[in-house]
């Protein structure tokens, strides 16, 4: 099981060597990231884009570009369009986006004839190493699904254990959270959250532990779950996953670790045929360059399922 980023790094550095297609490559952030993906070996890149553009900026940053195919390609449209095709037919083995707006880049994910499809709902997760969290924790779903019901945290539940499982924990613990950790019916997330844990009991929801509704504090801190007097709960602050109960809740708690907290993160689209790195603009080059291994990792465990 891996613990923290560089123990995930080691073991993309184990497999045989991904191809990551990226989609408008002419990035300065992007081209880093796919630059020390190389240098490091987690995954080889085709970039998709306008070539003088990409020529000029791996000029700048020290980049050997003889050492990338980039695709010549000036309208963002039709260079994702191609991007996402040539993971599509089997090219390469990840989608990343590049310098193209976000509902462009999902729009080529999801399209019909040359897209990423899978037949599952999309939804989006976070992996975070944390300073004082013995272990990664894995936060969903805080940039895609923006209302999640019912059934539709099921789906978020069912990706996110595909990608725990993909870096080694077997039988990830799934706390869906709400403000309290008691069932409540003017607080429906409380209402769902014992229903998921219900479904999970059930065998509707298998290959983790779910125990819902959880607080934040008493799903990831165990000295808060022994000092509320909830150390009977399946999770006693030592949750792989966090569930949130929509993307505000996620997005602010994901911008607060990241801005203020001592943290090291990485994301991905899930729920697709093949990995999708979808990064913020925002987000450093060491973020997509963690996305970039988990992706790599995720990306082995899909085909050997397969």
């Amino acid at each position: 099981m891996s613990k923290n980023f560089k123990e995930i790094l080691e073991k993309v550095k184990a497999l045989p060597k991904k191809t990551v297609s990226v989609a408008v490559a002419q990035d300065s952030e992007v081209l880093m990231a796919v630059k020390a993906a190389k240098e490091q070996g987690i995954a080889n890149s085709v970039l998709f884009g306008d070539a003088e553009k990409i020529a000029e900026i791996a000029a700048e940053i020290g980049m050997n570009i003889d050492d990338y195919k980039v695709v010549d390609i000036k309208d963002p449209i039709e260079a994702a369009h191609e991007a996402v095709k040539y993971v599509h037919d089997g090219n390469a083995d990840m989608y990343m986006k590049g310098l193209i707006e976000t509902k462009d880049f999902l729009r080529s994910v999801l399209d019909k004839e040359v897209g990423l499809r899978s037949g599952r709902p999309l939804s989006h997760v976070c992996v975070f190493e944390m300073k004082g969290y013995d272990k990664l924790l894995f936060l969903t779903d805080v940039a895609f699904v923006p209302y999640p019901t019912l059934e539709d945290k099921v789906s978020i539940i069912e990706n996110t254990v595909e990608i725990c499982r993909a870096v080694g924990i077997d039988c990830p613990k799934v706390a869906p959270l709400a403000a309290v950790e008691v069932v409540n019916p003017k607080m429906p997330e409380t209402e769902e959250a014992a229903e998921l844990t219900k479904m999970n009991e059930e065998g509707k929801i298998q290959n983790c532990i779910v125990d819902g509704p959880l607080s934040f504090d008493l799903a990831t801190c165990p000295e808060a779950a022994q000092h509320k007097g909830a150390t009977g709960r399946k999770i006693v602050g030592d949750a792989d996953v966090v569930l949130f109960p929509d993307i505000h809740a996620g997005n602010i708690t994901y911008k607060a670790l990241v801005h203020y907290a001592d943290v090291i993160n990485g994301n991905m689209i899930t729920g697709t045929a093949a990995p999708v790195i979808l990064t913020s603009r925002s987000d450093s080059f060491e973020v997509k360059v963690n996305s970039l291994a988990l992706a790599a990792l995720v990306a082995d465990s899909l085909k050997k399922n397969k």
